[in-house]
């Protein structure tokens, strides 16, 4: 392709969505341009602070467990509070207590800490993904959860860089820098980031009291639909995580070392900054149920072919082929949970989704260990074919007859959900070239990621 027809993709890629959106996209960029924690916390815990491995587990374990318990409760505060001040909150949260880990010296304390950490770093999740589905038309919402997941990437790629220097420095600089970058984007959200919540939360009667609040987290634990795609996404994700706790355990025993696995893991976060925004032109306007079925496959049968890998070009391979399927699946998934959201209660929605990807980075580490010591790798890696084909079956049948649209009680409705006027599309401006233009230039940037952080 031309350096025009380049350009022209990439234009029509990032045209037409509101200005919001822009400002939401780069608060993201920088939160995950200061990722430190969840990458190196337990090189920290052994290497700088002398704690023994099953110690830095446990710190990391309870680091998950925070985002676990977070997702719900950050869910609720979304739709009673608002999707700005969950924001705020989050990231004011989150800046402080990873200050704070730098400087606890005590074993239980900076367990303490972590478990704090987990949890405010995971709260604003549902908050920006349903502000996202407020101000963003239905039509666009692939493209923009495409770009936003593009964001998370390529900020991680450079972080883990970056950090990786850092941390031979001073491991307090990276928590400072962090909880710096973190307080960065509280203050884009506050400067540039309407609230965005749907006016059926936010009406007040007549009497002056708030409106009732219809939808609970039973109203949700209820909707069959929406319950079954969270288990879905529950095994989906499984699958993802063994590729950053079973996939370096197996090279390691095939004899290959760390920075093998580091160059073949480094493909998946190239090619992510590389093809995700052409593969979201190609899927934008395609059937999201074929879609999630071919990439749930796609990622089963990617990590079942790792059973025949020997050689750091085997191992590499596989991962392009599961790579392919995060890069379709990662979008589609959050779009079909939007569309399945009433809009007066999508952080609900989105705190119970969020929550499958964090229970299943606790539970990822337990099944590779079990499955591994036991059976062998080779075992794993048919377990994850077969859990991929039966998510694919999941969706083919879920799926099936499904709404465009729903209305808090169910119904099916063609319009989009309401919109401030400050954020609607056709408000839309160009995005800001700091905030595309820094991005793009680090396109080629590897990531190697931490399995707590793909879902926490």
């Amino acid at each position: 392709m031309s350096v025009a027809g380049i350009t022209t993709a990439v234009r029509e890629t990032v045209s037409g969505l509101p200005r919001a959106f822009w400002w939401l996209w780069l608060s993201t960029l920088v939160n995950r341009l200061g990722a430190f924690v969840a990458t190196f916390m337990a090189l920290y815990l052994t290497l700088d602070r002398g704690y023994s491995a099953s110690y830095a587990g446990l710190v990391v374990a309870v680091y998950g467990l925070g985002g676990v318990i977070s997702s719900l409760g950050a869910g609720v505060m979304t739709d009673r509070l608002g999707r700005r001040p969950t924001m705020l909150l989050a990231q004011s949260s989150t800046a402080v207590s990873v200050a704070l880990l730098g400087f606890v010296r005590d074993p239980l304390a900076i367990a303490a800490v972590a478990f704090l950490v987990g949890m405010a770093s995971n709260a604003s999740r549902p908050a920006v993904q349903a502000m996202m589905a407020d101000i963003v038309d239905p039509k666009d919402r692939v493209r923009a959860f495409s770009l936003n997941f593009w964001a998370i990437n390529l900020g991680f790629a450079i972080s883990s860089t970056a950090a990786g220097f850092i941390a031979e420095y001073s491991y307090l600089a990276g928590f400072l820098g962090e909880a710096l970058m973190t307080l960065m984007c509280a203050v884009v959200v506050f400067v540039k980031v309407p609230e965005s919540r749907p006016p059926q939360t936010a009406a007040r009667s007549a009497d002056g009291n708030r409106a009732k609040d219809d939808v609970r987290l039973t109203t949700v634990l209820r909707d069959g639909r929406f319950m079954g795609v969270v288990g879905l996404s529950f095994l989906v994700a499984l699958i993802f995580q063994q590729g950053y706790v079973g996939l370096p355990v197996a090279m390691v025993e095939d004899g290959l070392t760390s920075s093998d696995f580091g160059t073949a893991i480094a493909v998946n976060g190239l090619l992510i900054v590389v093809l995700q925004i052409p593969v979201t032109r190609f899927i934008q306007d395609r059937d999201p149920r074929r879609l999630l079925i071919i990439s749930s496959v796609l990622a089963g049968y990617g990590f079942g072919l790792t059973a025949f890998a020997g050689s750091v070009a085997v191992y590499t391979l596989t991962v392009c082929v599961w790579t392919l399927a995060e890069i379709v699946n990662a979008p589609t998934q959050t779009g079909l949970v939007v569309q399945l959201s009433p809009a007066h209660g999508r952080g609900r929605y989105q705190g119970m989704y969020t929550m499958s990807w964090s229970v299943a980075a606790l539970v990822a580490p337990l099944m590779s260990g079990f499955v591994i010591d036991r059976y062998g790798a080779a075992w794993l890696w048919g377990t994850c074919a077969a859990i991929g084909t039966v998510a694919g079956l999941g969706y083919w049948l879920l799926m099936r007859d499904l709404p465009r649209e729903r209305s808090g009680g169910g119904t099916v409705v063609p319009e989009p959900a309401p919109v401030p006027p400050e954020a609607r599309p056709d408000q839309a401006e160009p995005v800001p070239g700091d905030a595309l233009g820094a991005s793009a230039a680090e396109g080629g940037a590897a990531r190697g990621r931490a399995a707590v952080e793909r879902a926490v």
